[in-house]
């Protein structure tokens, strides 16, 4: 992890007089798992859709893998391979779990696969079996075979979150973002959630940058941690020195300088 595939330069963000973000930077190594944490309205959301372009930052630069992307649609940084899931769930209930996963592929494929007129006389569906293939391979991997064919909309929360990790993957993504992927689990499905996130890293070699609030899930899987608040930088680096300062004790844990002597 010597470069850097993701380089934040000085952003700022505001939504008329409030300031979401006030120059933000720094830089995410090439294969780590990166969790950005901080108290709720500290810009952490905020962060994440700059980066993946929802939002566009009134200063500053951001730079994917070699490239300005600063003012790519999001789209256009999912072509370079950047994927995302959201704190809310943005499948569509209505359609299959590997329907849902395949639409993650749609920006891979050159035949329109939904909508390609002579369907079964064309390139399209050669392409489409042979991304099938990969998005079973995904569906074994996050163990969800046996709701492959559920409709989305009818599953547990827990299975729901996983199908919105495999469609992410489904991207071949060299970066994914991950929004609160532990939010509304029970201790199970953090434990195989985590597990999860362990595996995409370290055997598909994809990055990944996190927001999330559970600790415990933070100091165990991460390589470096960022803090935020009141959408200012306090703190980047390793996990243990980060949560050992006393400002983010005190900005994050809410301790004060009574109880941080004590800790200390």
């Amino acid at each position: 992890m010597t470069d850097s595939i993701l380089k934040v330069e000085h952003v700022s963000l505001a939504f008329g007089g409030v300031k979401a973000l006030t120059d933000v930077s720094f830089e995410v190594p090439r294969g780590a798992v990166f969790s950005i944490i901080g108290p709720n309205g500290a810009g952490k959301t905020s962060m994440l859709n700059c980066i993946s372009g929802r939002y566009r930052p009134q200063a500053g630069a951001i730079h994917f893998d070699g490239h300005d992307v600063t003012r790519l649609r999001p789209n256009d940084r999912a072509d370079l391979g950047m994927g995302r899931t959201f704190q809310n769930l943005a499948l569509f209930g209505h359609m299959s779990v590997l329907d849902n996963i395949m639409v993650g592929r749609h920006h891979l494929m050159k035949n329109n696969w939904l909508t390609g007129p002579l369907y079964w006389f064309s390139p399209a569906q050669k392409e489409e079996l042979a991304h099938r293939r990969e998005v079973e391979e995904i569906i074994d991997f996050l163990e969800i075979s046996h709701v492959r064919k559920a409709v989305a909309g009818n599953l547990s929360y827990g299975l729901r979150k996983r199908v919105e990790l495999a469609r992410a993957m489904a991207l071949k993504p060299k970066m994914i973002l991950l929004d609160e992927p532990m939010a509304g689990m029970n201790l199970e499905e953090k434990e195989d959630m985590a597990r999860y996130i362990l595996d995409l890293n370290e055997e598909f070699g994809i990055t990944v940058v996190m927001i999330e609030h559970d600790m415990g899930v933070v100091m165990d899987i991460s390589h470096e941690v960022m803090v935020l608040d009141f959408g200012k930088k306090l703190i980047s680096g390793d996990p243990d020195v980060v949560m050992a300062d006393e400002h983010v004790k005190r900005a994050y844990l809410g301790l004060e300088d009574e109880q941080l002597q004590e800790a200390g």
